[in-house]
């Protein structure tokens, strides 16, 4: 199949861009990576007048790693990121998720926040911007906003952004002190999307007992959800916590949805298997750092 046809803008700035977008109005769709965009075009479930190439603009490629987190450029391609250490050491679950998107060659050209725009509730980086309390800053032609995760997500494949807007970043909050964190995810083959998946953190206090545990599960819900499994688990000395009990929890907070692909059934089943599993890696991460 073949897309239909569209007109075709390269601005050079972000200002250029958010021209054409607003010359457009909503016939206009920014384009990055184009992993999630350009399949939607050739199946024609997607047709839009025209297609603005943000790829020339300067200064959107760059990761900032600071103590404070991670800030991801627009045109960072997921490959990249998987490759920056800095970015791995204030957050591991961004090269822990990254490591999990798709196959290598879609990594080496899809885009961390394209992904993130394109609000795909089985995608590895929304689950980890919900996480970690992430936001993106969007720019309009007022200025530049940042917008917390809780308001972008409002539908699967769906954002609260509106009118004439680039996603320019993405930024993931750092690691807090003695936490640790753990990604895994199920699909019907290494590449495909996942059937569910999780990405955890546990935070230890200074005698190495439980003080938090949060969540955040793919292909669960229609938009990125995080739950607080504290309460199964708090206070626990690290080497004795049931995260069999922090799973069950797990299972009574989720409400999938049965598709092709799997029964809401299977999936609150895997949700309870990962997240005991994966709890069990993050929290022995988390022992680790806090003994250091």
């Amino acid at each position: 199949m073949k897309p239909p046809p569209f007109r075709y803008a390269d601005p050079d700035s972000v200002d250029e861009a958010l021209d054409v977008l607003a010359a457009e109005g909503d016939g206009a769709k920014v384009l990055a990576g184009g992993q999630s965009l350009l399949p939607l075009l050739a199946m024609r479930l997607a047709a839009p007048a025209t297609l603005v190439d943000v790829n020339r603009v300067p200064g959107l490629d760059r990761v900032e790693a600071s103590a404070g987190g991670v800030r991801v450029g627009a045109l960072v391609r997921h490959a990249g990121l998987l490759r920056d250490a800095g970015a791995a050491g204030v957050q591991p679950l961004l090269a822990r998720a990254t490591a999990n998107v798709a196959h290598p060659a879609i990594r080496n050209r899809g885009t961390t926040v394209g992904s993130i725009a394109h609000a795909d509730p089985s995608g590895e980086l929304t689950a980890v911007l919900a996480l970690t309390g992430g936001s993106v800053t969007v720019a309009r032609p007022s200025g530049r906003a940042e917008v917390g995760w809780q308001d972008l997500f409002v539908g699967p494949l769906e954002t609260s952004l509106s009118g004439p807007a680039v996603v320019v970043d993405a930024f993931f909050p750092a690691l807090p002190e003695r936490s640790g964190t753990a990604f895994a995810e199920i699909a019907r083959r290494k590449g495909d999307y996942a059937v569910c998946g999780a990405a955890v953190v546990v935070t230890l206090d200074e005698d190495r007992r439980v003080a938090g545990v949060r969540a955040s599960y793919l292909s669960v819900g229609l938009v990125p959800e995080v739950h607080d499994l504290t309460e199964a688990v708090a206070g626990k000395p690290v080497d004795s916590a049931d995260w069999a009990a922090a799973g069950a929890l797990a299972r009574t907070l989720v409400d999938p949805d049965t598709d092709l692909h799997a029964t809401a059934d299977y999936r609150r089943l895997l949700v309870g298997v990962l997240t005991e599993r994966t709890l069990a890696e993050a929290a022995a991460e988390a022992a680790g750092r806090t003994a250091a």
